[in-house]
């Protein structure tokens, strides 16, 4: 089944990333901006009868319930997306796939997260040790507890196999920070950053530097996604949904089928061939960025350039939004800031606005095609959608 053209994202809000939000509930934040992002398309509330969410801290169930009834609407979709940072791409996906298939004709997407200070205390871990899932019996006796070992190790492996210099890989984060110091929003907005000040930072997981990886902040976000006919009566031009691509290929790091290899080329593949384009017609790359590293393996499997030459692409190019290559404009969770689950909507978000044309002093100019990454746990559930200006 292909949803290309059937429906668009013609609302989007956020709530600008901040690193506490100390007084606030997951539902409260939610609820700003899902109202956000319905008065941002110009439909009406009542034309909402989808709804996909994420889910919540401290609740067992009845997610979608909870949030309709809290939200006053009654939809006939509902669901829960479970994908890591993938989710809000595959919330995307799912929304268009109900639209066509006549379940939902406008679907309210919302994620976000709560980050408490008291949530990072000294706690029980009961919970964790009576886990018997292949994290706790195959990855944490050995040390690989979060997720920056993973990531260190996928980097240290393509330094091995490709030579790639330190300064290649921190260039993505230098580049991103000029986009975000022309994003009001981006929690780095007002600072400057150069290669010194990456390699100057202290080394985490080797080899990747703290200024390499995402900042954790609270946050949220709503996208509204409706039907072809519906978009058109939206206040803003739609952000259509040409193609979509997913992958899952493990859950424990320990069980990754390879390590030179992820699942982003099964989805990027899905989505350019269900768009009928391909990597060269793409105008913004918005790519999951949690570490660097990501970066580069994302634009190796999506097709951008060859296995290996990375480095040199991201050297070769401009990756700021005013370059010849723009990547993350809003600055990506690097410098805009990674709120949870949310921090993959960041991508989706910017690019609808960038389509839409509503980039401000950061706009690429006539823009047409943008590509999305959504990437969860490590590098273990890929997502991929590419949005475009016209259907």
């Amino acid at each position: 089944m292909s949803i290309r053209g059937v429906a668009a994202i013609v609302g989007i809000a956020e709530r600008a990333p901040q690193r506490w939000s100390e007084g606030l509930t997951t539902l409260e934040l939610w609820g700003d901006v899902a109202v956000r992002a319905i008065r941002d398309s110009g439909l009406n509330y009542r034309d909402v009868d989808g709804l996909i969410v994420t889910p919540i801290g401290g609740f067992s169930g009845f997610i979608p319930a909870t949030t309709a009834e809290f939200l006053s609407i009654q939809p006939t979709f509902a669901e829960v997306v479970d994908l890591g940072g993938a989710t809000a791409a595959g919330m995307i996906s799912r929304a268009a796939a109900a639209i066509h298939a006549g379940m939902c004709t406008t679907c309210l997407c919302i994620t976000g997260a709560l980050r408490r200070k008291k949530d990072f205390q000294p706690g029980d871990e009961s919970k964790t040790l009576q886990d018997r899932s292949p994290h706790v019996e195959f990855d944490y006796p050995y040390g690989m507890i979060g997720a920056n070992v993973g990531y260190g190790l996928l980097a240290a492996r393509y330094a091995h196999d490709y030579q790639l210099s330190d300064a290649q890989r921190v260039k993505i984060a230098v580049d991103q920070r000029i986009n975000a110091n022309m994003n009001p929003d981006a929690i780095f907005h007002d600072t400057t950053l150069t290669t010194n000040d990456v390699l100057a930072s202290p080394v985490i997981c080797e080899p990747l530097h703290l200024l390499e990886m995402v900042m954790p902040t609270a946050g949220a976000a709503a996208l509204l996604v409706t039907s072809a006919d519906r978009a058109m009566d939206a206040c803003h031009a739609p952000a259509w949904i040409l193609g979509a691509g997913e992958a899952v290929t493990h859950a424990s790091f320990a069980q990754a089928p390879v390590l030179d290899q992820t699942g982003i080329g099964i989805a990027a593949r899905a989505a350019f061939s269900q768009a009928g384009v391909t990597p060269a017609d793409i105008g913004l790359a918005s790519l999951y960025d949690c570490y660097t590293i990501m970066v580069l393996l994302t634009l190796e499997e999506a097709g951008f350039c060859a296995r290996g030459e990375a480095g040199n692409f991201v050297e070769s190019h401009d990756l700021t939004y005013a370059g010849d290559f723009p990547i993350n404009t809003h600055g990506g969770q690097l410098s805009y800031g990674q709120s949870g689950l949310a921090g993959g909507a960041s991508h989706i978000t910017e690019a609808v606005r960038q389509l839409q044309g509503r980039g401000h002093q950061r706009q690429i100019r006539d823009l047409e095609l943008a590509y999305i990454t959504g990437n969860g746990g490590i590098v273990a559930e890929q997502t991929s959608l590419i949005l475009g200006a016209d259907k």
